[in-house]
């Protein structure tokens, strides 16, 4: 392990099916003002929304709603956040969702007294936050971002059609707590659910699939994929299999609170990829991964051939007797695909709305990265998005 890091996670974590219990305990750490934030009303469905509810009124808090926070949150909806925090003077900014609305929250946090537009300064500058922090909580209805547990944004400009996301430095970032019961999450559709599935997965590659040392963080990485594809194919043919969704909430949270990062340098093109086809689209994001993923991986396996080798026999557990790396290597993105296919993953783009017209705007917005096996040119971007059309 030769990367030299520094790991601090402050998020305290309630897991369980009664986690909601202790949501009081937190409150009694803030003022009395609290902006509770949350999506398109799904949780009044479930009966989360008036449990949440009642505990902040029982709680003497005054509560200031910021509804309607959609799966890609636009950059128009942040300033509007950001006013009602403001004018409000909030204490404590309280995420009930899924993973969008804990990211809106935290965009929210540190944008509603940032003296200067915050878009320009967080998400194209990529500055550190110097201004005022609204502490954020978080109660987890739906898994995939493990935004619960990280200092990550993401947000979208309708107008140029970007997607960007801020992974904030600052720890103070991070959600105070979080709490995470299994049972909010089983009223997912199941669209969303394996969208989220895969989310989780590909947060676990982007980490993996980079550098060639010896490095601890892989070996915690192929257990969580282990358990995540053991875990998803139960969930796949019984949503309401409890253990199997918990496991999953759980790998959801490790696979993004940076331990997996450690000592990594990283990847995240499949990110960059999939951002780029959502800013054009609104597609889900989970979905939008999906598709461009082996493209991808098949694009740069060969600058990487050694890790996709010991992904393959290690994650997939492909017999490497009297085989050829590359087909070694070949064979573990194969039973990845299958995998995929078995869930009812989208695997092109052209499900999503994508078009052939559309592809060289895309690769404009797609941001590069060169900390993984290739760095890729925009040549090589347009033909992986061809390659993902179909």
């Amino acid at each position: 392990m030769l990367g030299k890091f520094v790991y601090s996670n402050p998020t305290k974590l309630y897991f369980g099916e009664n986690s909601l219990e202790n949501l009081p305990q937190e409150l009694a750490c803030y003022g009395k003002n609290v902006m509770l934030v949350y999506g398109g009303g799904s949780i009044k469905k479930n009966g989360i929304y008036e449990n949440v509810v009642k505990l902040l009124r029982d709680g003497g808090k005054t509560v200031f709603e910021d509804a309607g926070v959609m799966p890609n949150p636009t950059l128009e909806k942040l300033y509007e956040g950001c006013r009602i925090a403001k004018e409000n003077k909030v204490d404590l900014i309280l995420a009930v969702g899924g993973g969008s609305v804990c990211d809106y929250a935290k965009a929210v946090s540190v944008s509603a007294y940032c003296e200067t537009d915050p878009w320009e300064k967080y998400y194209l500058r990529m500055e550190a936050v110097d201004n005022k922090i609204i502490p954020v909580g978080c109660v987890l209805t739906m898994v995939g971002t493990g935004s619960e547990m990280n200092a990550g944004s993401v947000i979208t400009n309708e107008k140029t059609k970007q997607k960007i996301g801020h992974v904030f430095e600052d720890e103070k970032i991070m959600p105070r707590f979080s709490i995470l019961n299994p049972r909010f999450t089983m009223t997912l559709p199941h669209y969303q659910m394996t969208a989220g599935i895969y989310d989780i997965f590909n947060h676990i590659c982007e980490q993996y699939f980079s550098d060639t040392d010896d490095n601890t963080s892989d070996y915690i990485s192929e257990g969580l994929m282990r358990s995540l594809i053991h875990s998803s194919k139960i969930a796949n043919k019984d949503p309401q299999d409890y253990e199997a969704r918990s496991n999953i909430m759980w790998t959801a949270t490790w696979a993004l609170n940076t331990l997996v990062a450690c000592g990594k340098s990283t990847d995240w093109m499949v990110h960059m990829l999939g951002q780029a086809v959502g800013g054009y689209t609104n597609a889900t994001h989970g979905m939008t991964l999906a598709a461009v993923s082996l493209p991808y991986y098949r694009h740069i396996m060969p600058y990487g051939l050694e890790k996709f080798k010991r992904f393959a026999v290690n994650v997939w557990g492909v017999d490497a007797s009297e085989k050829e790396d590359r087909e070694i290597a070949e064979e573990g993105l194969a039973a990845m695909e299958s995998w995929m296919k078995e869930l009812g993953l989208v695997m092109n783009l052209s499900e999503l709305g994508v078009t052939e017209e559309m592809i060289e705007g895309i690769a404009d917005v797609t941001i590069v990265f060169d900390t993984g096996y290739k760095k890729l040119d925009r040549t090589e971007i347009i033909d992986i998005f061809r390659e993902s059309l179909i």
